[in-house]
Order: C-alpha cells, then structure tokens, then sequence
C-alpha cells in the first residue's frame, strides 16, 4: 500500500504538469526566503553569544536623571571598573575599556606605519572576553603600563610572523602624543560576530597617562570607558543590581547617576532604551524578518491548497473506487499528506539551489558573510521548516479529498460545497493582502529613507573630508590648516573633536543666572577650532561666530537654539554661564541643526575653543574637483607627515551609517515583497487557469450567443477582481497601523498620505489583472467550436 501511495503521488505529479510545476516554484521560492531569513537571523542572534563567560559577562550601564527625563548610556566613571572589583565580593573580574571607535591610532614600527583601530582595557580584558591568545597568558599581558597586545593580523603585517613578537617594541601616537608600547602576547583574529572589533589593546594605565597629559581628570564625575564584569556563579542578578543602583552615589554624593547591569550579549538585540527602561532595539527587526518568512512560506502553502482543492472533481473517481475497494480514510490521509511533504522535500532542493545562488547579493545587501554549513542545526531546522510546509500546505487538501462519501462520488453527484469555495477565496484575499501590506512597507520606507537622505539637516555635510590630526599635524596644527586653506580646490579647513554626526562628548557642568537648584540639563559639547561653524555652513541665529580677530576665544561659548530654550535665557549674548568652575560668556546663538539621527529630537549643544582636544581635521572641497583636490591634500599631508598612511572619511557617508538598519529594512523589503507578489501571482495564475478548462463549455456557448471576447474577459477576471478588492479593504487598515508604529520611532518623518495606501492597492490589482488577464484572454479567443465538439 506505501509503495502504491507513493507511485500514485509521482503519476499525479505527471498528470498534473502545471499545477506541479506552480507548486513547485512557489514552495522553492518560499523555502528559499525562509532559509535566507533563517542564515540573518541566526547570525544576528549569534553576536557576542561566543564568549566562555557569556551567562556571566555583564556591561555595567548608566541611568541618568535629567530634570525631564533619564538618560541610560554606556560610558562609565574612569575609576569605577578597579574600584568595584576591590569591594563588592560578587565581582569575579572587571575591567574599563575605551570603545574602539573612538580613536584613530597611528602604530610604526621602523619604517612601516599603520593607522589602526585599537582600544585601552583593564587588565583583566582577556580573563572577561573570549579572544584567545596565540601568545602571552590572560593574567599578565596587560599589566604592564607600556604592555600592547596585537593581533595575528597585526603581527603579520609588521613582523611578517606571530612568532617570537613578544618583547618587540611598537610606537603608538594618540591626541598628537607618541609612546612606545612592548608587545606582551598576540591574540588570534576577532570573530566576525564580536561588537569588538580592534587590532590591538593597550594597557589601561596608557590611557590614565594620556588623560592626565590632555588635561582631562579621572574622577566620579567624568564618565568615558565602558566597564565590563564577570560575576560568580550563582549570584543573583536582581540582589546585584540592587546593590549598586546607588554605587556612585556613595562616592560622589552630587550625582544623579544610577548603575544597573545588563548581559553583556543582548546589548547588541536591546540597544534601545527610552526614559531609562529597556525598549527594544535589532531584535525587533530580527522579529519582524521572522514573521515574514513566517508569511511568505504560509503564501505558497496557500497556493498547494487552493490548487488541490481546486483540482478535486479531477480525482473524486479515485477517491470513490479506493473506499469502495476498503481504502481506510487515515490510508487516504497519508497519501495526500505524502504528496505535499514529497512536494516540499522537491521544492527544498530548489531552495537551496536558489538560495546559493542568491547568498553573494544578500551579503551584499546585509553587510554580512552568511554561507551555508549543513551541520546539525541547519539540517534539523530545514527538515522541520520543511515538513512544517508540507503539513501546513497538504492539511486541507488532504481532509478535504479523504472524506468524500464513495456513494455519492461514483454516481457523480458531488458537488462543490458553498464553504469550500469561501475558505479558497478567503485563502486568496489572505495572500493578497499580506501582499498590499508588503508594498505599503516598501513605498513607505523608501520614502522615509529617501527624505532622510534629502532633508535639509541645517549643516552642509556634502563635500567634506575628515582625517584624524596625527604628528606633525597635530604639533603644528594652525600651520597645517594654513596651507589647506591656501590648497585649491579647497574652500575652508577647521577642527574639531568630533565629526558632528551622532552622539558625542556631554556634560550637566554648567551653571548660569536664573538656574533653578533642581534643574539638570544635559549639554552635547564639542571643542572646536577657528573657522569650524563656516567650514560646515552652520547658521547663526544671533551673534558671531569664533574669530581670531577678537583675540583669544578661550572664555567665549557659543550654544544652539535648543539649548538658549532649556536654559530659559532671553537676549543671551553677552550673559555668563560658569561651564566647569570658569567663566565663560555667550558670543552666538547657532540656528538648530540635526547632528544625531532623525530618530532624536535636536538636543542642547554647545561649542568651545579647544585645538587642543580638536582630534581631527575637517575640510570642505569644492564639489566636482574632489578627486583632484584629494590628492592635492594628500602631498600636503605626506609632507607634514612623511610615512603616515593618509586616510580620509567623507562626512555625509558618517551620516548615512546613522541609517544603516533602515537603509537594510527598506532593500530587503522590495525583495521580499516581490516575493509574496510573485507567489501569490502563481497561485492566481494556476487558478486563472483551472477556472478557464472548468468553465470552457460555458464559454464555448457564451460565445455562439454573441459573448465578445471583452465580455468573455470581464466574466473571468470579475472573481478575482472581487478578491484583491476585499484584500485592499482588510490589508489597509492593517498596514497603516503597522507603518505608523515604525514612523513614530522617528522624531522627523515623512506625512502619511492616502496615496501610499491607494497606490500599494491599485498596484496588486493591476499585477492580479495581467495574471488573470492572460489566461482569460487566452481563454475568450479560443474558437467555440472545440469547446462543444464534446457535446
């Protein structure tokens, strides 16, 4: 009986061809999505979970209490990592560590420099994260003041092996100061899958040494590093945070700072966090995706059923004879079942065809490296997917065709029940309308990247270079931003210590008449050079700009509009404000302007003179000569910096990164909703098709009574037209919740108007039109004659 079920399932594959071969692509290209769905979002899942102390690494984060709202960041006291670790017992390890995104290094060694992404940790750096050390033990390579710890990569570029590089010198310039550093161990290269990505580490007491010669205080007010700590097994998290929420508190009674502590590996999924409570992050895209290969794969189960159903009055005398011969219903059961899941098993082999094929532009698209490993996870996962898709797609069917009365079958009096054709076009509508609710998403998050992309930000980011201020740069810095100046092609040169995009440096150290006790404002500050506000073409409400002209700018300060407003001053310039115990005085007011993401409202922002902690050099070339411009700036530096590599970012590509999420959503969107599109076209083109044989006769007679072929055409596509309308009315509404949700996540956004909706709706009625149309049409010029030679 298996053997005969399993014969019957391939000669009905035969039979069948096209509604076979529509099963077969739809489900193909489901899988297909399913699985590519399925590599982002393991990889996306997997981010940070490689660490060997991961159920105990926790990020020690900051809760912030401003006068309207709490502020939760990363970055935490200087002294807090050393100080926890010496006296609260639960501490098993702990360490401070410098992003590495903050500073751009410059290494040597001989004749060979490097610019190079590194960072300062504590000393137990290699005893809290898992990157293994090829030379050196986690105890010692960073207890040393000049210790440097380099990667595999690293030690290949400089000394062309990792052997034997323990004890060699390496040079390091940072802030324009320059050190020599002993490499004490070689780590191996830092998974794909890491937020930390660096080629080196240096000992947490260089940075101390660097502070104190920038003139920056390590103290419990000033907050840079991020600290990490390992707890002992066993301790309760809850109890933990309790008992430091006031940790700062007990050493700087002033402070308006609470510590909590988060596992280290969901700060990748959970970045989000709105009035100090968590509120989601990447995981709602990682959720989001996941629904959609959800519905997608349930799209073309949809099609195998609508198309089974549809061709049951083709298998009702094999229905009838098998239970007149003592055929069991659940033996019918197991046969149509086994056909879907055969189906699906087929169709999972042209998944993974499409699926190498598509890999290379999905990487692409998702700046990853995703590949198909068939170990035991994937394997165990595309057969459960898989035999999911066949009991999902052959359920219906196969309760449907198994419980025929053989009686009535034989004597050819079955007829089509009312609520079969209702649950085939409800199956329809269903399709279709996740279909609208596709293409509403792609319309409108094209068009809300696109004014991103095109708003006037109250800055000119287009055309401006940014290099980090190194050596002899650095040391002659006025005389550098000279010749730039007098560099053709070049139209201003300044810097700055931040680029102006995202968030930077913050301070609540300031004071002013009229502040109320209990008032805490945050302020973002960036130090600055001469010639920086016209560098980047900032507007100025009231007042000027920094000028030599005035002499020394040292006491001056410069605020934006939303900051004169937190602080309530009218006529603000020439007023003092106390800015971290000196005085300082109001010379401009900066029309707003949008430095963070357009998910952020403009916040308080100030600027002061201070070349010394202005890190890099920001230039703005004349458009259409950057090339030509660029290589004029790089002899100039390589004369200033004979050796240094030369390297540049242009700012308005900063800019874009802000988006990166979003700019991914909106690619991957178009895709998937030509998917669903494509699928669903299928299903209603096997319909289409099964409609036209079924009613040919009709047709036929329509015809020798005088039907034209446009009448023929409108009597076909009508249904169908019916459905997509009822797939517009639900999807709608439905999409219009779903898109307005992701708007208000940003503070600046795009109006939604009717047309986004009317459009997504007339365009799946269009493309279900030519799908339908085909078949009619083709339907219609059929000669009447050999529809009736039967008759």
């Amino acid at each position: 009986m298996l053997k005969h079920s399993f014969l019957i399932t391939f000669r009905n594959f035969k039979r069948f061809k096209s509604t076979f071969i529509i099963n077969l692509v739809g489900l193909s290209t489901g899988l297909a999505c399913a699985v590519l769905i399925y590599l982002w979002v393991s990889s996306e899942l997997s981010v940070d979970k490689f660490n060997e102390n991961d159920s105990w690494l926790y990020q020690v984060m900051e809760n912030t209490q401003l006068s309207d709202r709490i502020i939760t960041q990363p970055y935490t006291p200087d002294l807090l990592a050393e100080t926890m670790a010496e006296e609260i017992p639960d501490i098993k390890y702990a360490a401070a560590v410098t992003p590495s995104s903050w500073f751009a290094f410059t290494l040597s060694v001989g004749e060979t420099h490097l610019n190079e992404i590194g960072q300062f940790a504590g000393k137990d750096f290699f005893n809290i994260f898992s990157f293994p050390l090829l030379q050196g033990t986690a105890n010692q390579v960073l207890t040393g003041s000049n210790s440097v710890v380099i990667s595999k990569e690293l030690a290949m570029k400089f000394f062309h092996t990792t052997e034997n590089v323990v004890g060699k010198t390496i040079g390091w310039q940072l802030l324009g100061l320059k050190y020599e550093g002993i490499v004490s161990g070689v780590f191996d290269n830092i998974p794909e899958n890491s937020t930390m990505q660096f080629q080196f580490v240096l000992s947490y007491d260089a940075w101390k040494d660097v502070s104190k010669k920038v003139g920056r205080t390590m103290n419990w007010g000033n907050h840079a590093p991020c600290t990490y700590v390992v707890l002992k097994k066993g301790t309760n998290i809850k109890s933990f945070n309790e008992k430091i929420a006031g940790y700062i508190k007990s050493k700087n009674e002033n402070s308006n700072v609470t510590l909590f502590a988060r596992p280290y590996s969901d700060g990748y999924l959970y970045d989000k966090y709105e009035n100090g409570k968590q509120a989601g992050g990447r995981i709602e895209y990682v959720e989001l995706f996941s629904i959609i290969a959800l519905f997608i794969i349930l799209i073309a189960c949809i099609n195998f059923m609508n198309l089974s159903t549809a061709k049951a009055s083709s298998r009702l005398k094999e229905v009838g004879i098998k239970k007149a011969m003592g055929a069991k219903r659940n033996m019918l059961l197991f046969q149509y079942m086994s056909e879907s899941i055969i189906i699906s098993f087929i169709s999972l082999a042209g998944a993974i065809l499409i699926v190498e094929s598509l890999l290379p532009q999905f990487n692409n698209i998702t700046g990853k490296h995703l590949f198909l490993n068939f170990n035991g996870s994937l394997i165990l996962w595309l057969v459960g997917i898989t035999l999911f898709t066949g009991i999902i797609s052959g359920s219906y069917p196969a309760f449907y065709l198994s419980g025929f009365n053989p009686v009535t079958v034989l004597k050819g009096k079955i007829n089509t029940l009312a609520g079969e054709l209702w649950i085939r076009k409800g199956l329809v509508v269903f399709q279709f309308a996740l279909s609208i609710i596709f293409i509403v998403v792609v319309l409108v998050v094209y068009k809300q990247i696109d004014f991103i992309q095109s708003k006037n930000l109250g800055y000119n980011k287009d055309n401006i270079i940014y290099l980090e201020k190194e050596g002899k740069v650095a040391e002659n810095e006025d005389a550098f931003l000279d010749e730039l100046r007098k560099t053709p092609g070049v139209i201003n040169a300044s810097s700055s210590g931040s680029t102006i995009v995202g968030s930077f440096s913050s301070t609540e150290g300031l004071s002013w008449e009229g502040k109320k006790p209990e008032e805490i404002i945050r302020f973002e500050y960036v130090p600055v050079n001469y010639n920086f506000i016209e560098t980047l073409g900032i507007k100025m409400k009231e007042g000027r700009s920094f000028s030599k002209d005035f002499g020394s700018e040292d006491t001056k300060i410069i605020f934006n509009e939303s900051a004169i407003k937190a602080m309530g001053l009218t006529n603000p310039i020439g007023k003092v404000v106390n800015m971290w115990g000196s005085e300082k005085q109001i010379i401009g007011v900066m029309k707003d302007f949008n430095f963070e993401s357009l998910h952020e409202n403009i916040k308080p922002l100030l600027f002061i003179i201070n070349s010394r902690h202005s890190t890099k050099v920001m230039i703005k070339i004349q458009a259409g000569k950057e090339r030509e411009t660029i290589d004029k700036i790089r002899k100039l530096y390589t004369e200033f910096n004979p050796g240094i590599p030369f390297d540049y970012k242009f700012l308005d590509k900063d800019y874009q990164a802000l988006y990166e999420s979003e700019q991914r959503v909106s690619d991957l969107s178009k895709y998937f909703a030509g998917l669903a599109i494509l699928i669903s076209c299928l299903g209603l083109l096997g319909l289409a098709t099964f409609t036209a044989q079924r009613r040919s006769k009709e047709i036929g007679i329509r015809k020798v009574l005088g039907s034209s072929e446009f009448g023929i055409i409108y009597l076909l596509s009508s249904d169908f037209t019916k459905l997509v309308i009822a797939s517009m009315v639900i999807a709608l509404p439905v999409s219009y919740f779903l898109i307005k949700n992701w708007l208000d996540s940003f503070a600046y956004r795009i109006e939604l108007n009717f047309w986004y909706f009317l459009s997504a709706g007339l365009i799946t009625l269009f493309i279900a039109w030519v799908t339908v149309g085909t078949q009619a049409f083709k339907a219609a010029r059929v000669n009447p004659s050999q529809c009736l030679r039967d008759e």
